[in-house]
């Protein structure tokens, strides 16, 4: 009987489908504003994948502050953000990282994933102890579950204080863009006929939309902020389901609408029987392949 010598936990693809090293990631994110970290939710190598890429990119930044004036032209500032914390819940989020309040609070009163434990509070936890801004930028879920019943107006009846948790309105849906029509597809819609789609079926797709420009929003607007400090050269990493930014779509759509001129990094993940070349190219600019055998968080 023939055994495999070597059991890969993964691989790294390029986005032609060239195979490439974790050091390439690193390197190419050193030269990102923005770095959309696509995740496979439940999978433990992509999770751990961030953490060690957080930890890559604080000692960049670290080394790069270091540096006389005359030579910093390095990125020296990291932020962090997630689609896993709502953004109404970054007070909470700001009070636990500020030592405000206990982790216990922090944990009965965010709304937290319950994968948080295992896959995200590793992330919370670098960020309290390097003084990292950690963002929650995605819609409350409230709101998004609003738009799927009654459509993109209903958001129009939010108080002001409401919408500050949100895009800024109204906003711009086309149900065209691949990733929208992908999921009316799902639904027996044809890619061809999103104009002539029923207003209940349309609304699952805009509910994904808000909460991609929501998303795109809350990165930008935090981002913009750092880099008026002429002295800092920003990161922002964020982590998201990989649907929220493959193909270049989702976020990337609504970031580019802000700020066309961002430099914008993205990984996606995905699950293959084989690791030997990449089942599906131009998806994000790195792509991590795991087994589909590998175990699972949850």
């Amino acid at each position: 009987m023939a055994f495999q010598t070597d059991k890969p936990a993964y691989q790294i693809f390029d986005k032609e489908g060239k195979k490439t090293s974790y050091k390439s990631i690193v390197e190419k994110a050193q030269e990102a504003d923005i770095i959309l970290f696509g995740e496979s939710h439940n999978n433990p190598i992509i999770h751990w994948l961030q953490i060690e890429l957080t930890k890559e990119l604080y000692k960049v930044v670290i080394e790069n502050k270091s540096e006389s004036q005359s030579k910093r032209n390095g990125k020296n500032n990291l932020l962090l953000g997630a689609e896993m914390f709502e953004a109404d819940n970054q007070t909470i989020l700001d009070e636990y990282l500020n030592d405000i309040i206990t982790e216990k609070n922090f944990e009965t009163e965010a709304r937290l994933w319950n994968n948080y434990k295992t896959d995200y509070k590793p992330l919370v936890e670098f960020a309290k102890e390097n003084e990292l801004t950690f963002v929650a930028t995605n819609i409350p879920r409230r709101y998004a579950s609003l738009v799927s019943k009654k459509g993109l107006s209903s958001l129009d009846s939010l108080t002001e204080d409401a919408k500050r948790f949100m895009m800024p309105l109204p906003v711009e849906v086309d149900l065209k863009l691949p990733a929208y029509a992908n999921m009316l597809k799902m639904m027996g819609v044809h890619s061809t006929d999103t104009e002539n789609v029923s207003e209940g079926v349309a609304n699952f797709a805009y509910a994904q939309a808000v909460k991609d420009a929501t998303m795109a929003y809350r990165i930008h607007e935090y981002y913009a902020k750092s880099i008026k400090d002429k002295s800092k050269n920003s990161i922002f990493l964020h982590f998201n389901g990989s649907y929220h930014s493959d193909n270049y779509e989702s976020i990337v759509y609504y970031l580019k609408k802000y700020n066309p001129n961002l430099k914008i990094m993205t990984i996606t993940s995905a699950d293959q029987k084989e690791l030997d070349s990449l089942e599906k190219t131009g998806v994000a600019d790195f792509a991590i392949v795991t087994p589909l055998a590998m175990t699972k968080t949850y």
